[in-house]
C-alpha cells in the first residue's frame, strides 16, 4: 500500500533469497575482490565485441544464481533486468538466451533498485511466486557510447565498473528459511538542478538521492539513524560529500551510516579512478557481492539501498542539455514490519 507522498510499504515482505555478482578484471584489483562469486581476467569475457562480452557477462551472473538457488529458467516467473547500452541490448541478447518472460528496465545507475522494486511489488501483490532482478555495465561498451575515455583525465569524473550483479526475489515464506526482506520502497521523482558537465555526475544525482531518502524518512516517520547504513550507488567521492552536506543542512548527520558503492569498489591509491566507480553495475555487483552477506551474517539488520541514475544521453550532451537526476530507495531488513 501506498504511505505518505510516495513510498510504497509491502504488504507481504518479498523476500530476497539469494543474490549473485560477477566482475572484471580491474575489480578484481580493488578492495571488495574477495565479496564477488565470480570474475574474468579477461575484458571481453570470451566474446569478440564489449557489447556482446556484457551480455555474457551478464548472462554469467544469472546462470550462477540459478546454481545457488537450484533453480532454473523455467521455474522463473519473470525478470526485470537493463543496462545502459541502447535499447538494453547487453540485457535483451542475455536473455534471449534464458526463455524467461522479460521486462527491460532503464534508469541509468539506478536500474537495478527500480528493478528490485518491480520484481517485489510482483511478488508482494502475488503476480508471481519467482522474480528476478539483474542489470550489468561494462567500462569499454559504456564509455564508447557516452563520452570520451577517462584517460583523457578529470578529477570529477567517475569510472564505469565492469560489473553484473541480480538476485531473487520470492515471497516470504519460500522454504520457511530466513531472509532478508524488502519493506518499504520509495521512487524517486527527476531532479534537475542544471548541471551540465556529464563528467560530473556525482554533483547531478545527489540532490536526487536527498529528496528520495528524504521523502522515504518523512513518508514512513523513520529517523536516518533506524538504518545500520544508507547504501548508494552511485554517487562516487564528491556525490556523496554533497549527500552528506545536504544533509547537514537540515541538521541531520548520515556520515557515520552513509556508504557509496561507487567509493567502495576500487582504492582510488592504487587504481587512478578519479571519483570512484559508477554505471548500474556498480550498485548491483557491491550490494550482491558485499552488503547482502552482511545482511545474512546479521552483520547489518537494517539497511536502506538507494540506487541513483544521471538521465542523460549522448544526444541530450551534445545539445547543451542538463542532466535529470533520479534516485529510488528500497529498504531491506532482516525482520518483518
Amino acid at each position: 500500500m501506498k504511505v505518505g507522498n510516495q513510498t510504497i510499504k509491502f504488504k507481504n515482505s518479498p523476500k530476497i533469497f539469494d543474490t549473485s555478482s560477477i566482475v572484471g578484471p580491474k575489480e578484481m584489483q580493488g578492495p571488495l575482490a574477495n565479496e564477488f562469486d565470480m570474475h574474468s581476467d579477461d575484458i571481453f569475457f570470451g566474446e569478440k565485441t564489449f557489447e556482446k562480452a556484457e551480455s555474457r557477462m551478464m548472462n554469467n551472473c544469472i546462470n550462477n544464481l540459478f546454481t545457488k538457488t537450484g533453480m532454473t529458467p523455467e521455474k522463473i516467473d519473470y525478470i526485470f533486468a537493463g543496462d545502459l547500452l541502447n535499447q538494453c541490448m547487453a540485457s535483451g541478447f542475455c536473455i534471449r538466451e534464458l526463455d524467461i518472460p522479460f521486462f527491460g528496465v532503464y534508469g541509468a545507475c539506478s536500474t537495478f533498485v527500480e528493478s528490485l522494486i518491480l520484481a517485489s511489488s510482483f511478488i508482494d501483490s502475488e503476480y508471481a511466486s519467482k522474480v528476478i532482478a539483474a542489470t550489468s555495465s561494462h567500462f569499454c561498451s559504456s564509455e564508447r557510447q557516452f563520452r570520451m575515455p577517462l584517460e583523457h583525465g578529470n578529477p570529477t569524473a567517475q569510472c564505469t565498473v565492469t560489473a553484473s550483479g541480480c538476485a531473487l526475489v520470492v515471497p516470504k515464506d519460500y522454504k520457511d528459511t530466513t531472509g532478508a526482506y524488502a519493506t518499504y520502497a520509495t521512487p524517486g521523482k527527476i531532479i534537475d538542478l542544471g548541471i551540465k558537465d556529464g563528467m560530473n555526475m556525482g554533483a547531478a544525482m545527489a540532490p536526487a538521492a536527498f529528496n528520495t531518502i528524504m521523502t522515504h524518512l518523512e513518508d514512513t516517520g523513520r529517523n536516518a539513524d533506524y538504518y545500520d547504513a544508507i547504501i548508494t550507488g552511485d554517487l562516487g567521492v564528491l556525490g556523496s560529500d554533497i549527500l552528506v552536506d545536504l544533509f547537514k543542512k537540515e541538521n541531520i548527520d548520515i556520515s557515520l551510516i552513509h556508504k557509496d558503492c561507487g567509493k567502495l569498489i576500487y582504492d582510488d591509491a592504487t587504481q587512478d579512478t578519479h571519483c570512484g566507480g559508477s554505471g548500474c553495475g556498480c550498485i548491483a555487483s557491491v550490494f550482491s557481492g558485499y552488503f547482502y552477506k552482511l545482511l545474512k551474517q546479521g552483520k547489518l539488520n537494517k539497511v536502506l539501498v538507494v540506487a541513483t541514475g544521471a538521465l542523460m544521453s549522448t544526444q541530450s550532451s551534445l545539445q547543451g542539455d542538463s542532466i535529470p537526476g533520479i534516485a529510488h530507495a528500497i529498504s531491506i531488513e532482516n525482520e518483518v514490519v
